[in-house]
Formats: structure tokens, C-alpha cells, sequence
């Protein structure tokens, strides 16, 4: 069995670390992420993360695992910015206000998917222009959903998480253990 990670996100590779796991090979896959029309955040990151794992390309006793982290404001989606105006946008959205981290991990073994989403409640503190001005500047901003990355420099603006602090960089490892086990991965080996 070949443990493969449809994904291309270097924080998921380090959180699998933190398991002990080294995937055999990464596959990201190319889908289309566009939210449905009135697509609520939840169900719309548990969509991504099970489409994500049915497009990778795999032999049917390999173990696949992708996932998808969502940022929402109430019903709002708050994707990954496409520029520096729009990630602004997102952070001063979020400024002095709690929002959700949703992380839905998927692992597919033959047929058969295994799903699991992870709520996180975050506080942002209020963002001064100054703040805002310098976080945009440093480019973390890239390739995350609502703008920022709990593990860089934003970590500053986040007084006050309540959830999987794993979810929000990218990956819950509680669950995402769970689900490998329940796919009849070998997570937890003896030593020999």
C-alpha cells in the first residue's frame, strides 16, 4: 500500500511529520473550487476535500489523503486572495471578530471515502493600518485561505483560538489519525 497526499501545501507534509508519516508520493489534484450558488462554508470545504480525493490518480489498494481548509465569516467564504487588495479586504473583514477555520480531511482507500470536518472558532484582534500595511508586505498572505497563516507572522493578530490548533494551519492530526486508522493504515507502529 502507497501513502499518497493530494495536496501541494508544505504545511500539510510537516504536520504529517508530526505523525511520523512521509507520504510514498504527493499529488495534488486540479479541480475546480468555485463554491455553488448559496454553498454554505461547511458543506462546500467537505465537498472540496472528498472531490480533491476522488480526482487523484491511485491503485485501488493505495491510500489517499487530501484535504481542504475554508475561512468563513458567518456564511461568507473567504477563499484564497488573488491579490494584495483582496487578502485586505479579508483581514479587515476579520479584524476584531471571530470567524471559523473549517478543515475537512478525505482519505479514499479503492472505493471507499472516509470524510471528516473540524470547526475552529478564531478571534482576530483588531488590525491597525500599520499592521495590515506590514503583513501584506511580508507575502504570507499567499496561498491561504482568508489571507493568513496562523503559523507566521499573523499569529500576532490571534489572541484567542477555541479547536484544533493543527486544522487551522492545514491539517487536524487527531482526526486525521482516525481516519487513516479506520482505512487500515498502519499509523501507530511497535518499535522493533
Amino acid at each position: 500500500m502507497k501513502f499518497i497526499l493530494g495536496s501541494g501545501s508544505p504545511r500539510r507534509l510537516e504536520l504529517l511529520a508530526q505523525l511520523g508519516l512521509t507520504p510514498d508520493d504527493v499529488r495534488p489534484p486540479d479541480i475546480d473550487e468555485t463554491p455553488l450558488k448559496a454553498e454554505l462554508p461547511r458543506p462546500y470545504c467537505a465537498r472540496m476535500a472528498v472531490e480533491k480525493v476522488r480526482a487523484v490518480k491511485a491503485d485501488p489498494d493505495d491510500l489517499v489523503l487530501c484535504a481542504d481548509t475554508t475561512v468563513a465569516l458567518g456564511r461568507r467564504i473567504l477563499g484564497k486572495p488573488g491579490d494584495a487588495g483582496e487578502a485586505a479586504e479579508f483581514l479587515l473583514a476579520m479584524s476584531g471578530r471571530r470567524h471559523r477555520v473549517i478543515t475537512a480531511v478525505a482519505v479514499r482507500r479503492g472505493d471507499r471515502v472516509w470524510e471528516k470536518d473540524v470547526v475552529t472558532q478564531v478571534r482576530m484582534k483588531a488590525i491597525s493600518d500599520l499592521e495590515l500595511n506590514f503583513y501584506l508586505q511580508t507575502g504570507e498572505w499567499r496561498g491561504k485561505a482568508g489571507g493568513y497563516g496562523i503559523q507566521g507572522p499573523a499569529q500576532a493578530f490571534i489572541p484567542w483560538i477555541s479547536g484544533s490548533f493543527s486544522a487551522v494551519v492545514g491539517l487536524p492530526l487527531a482526526e486525521t489519525a482516525g481516519l487513516l486508522q479506520a482505512a487500515g493504515y498502519p499509523l501507530f507502529k511497535e518499535a522493533p
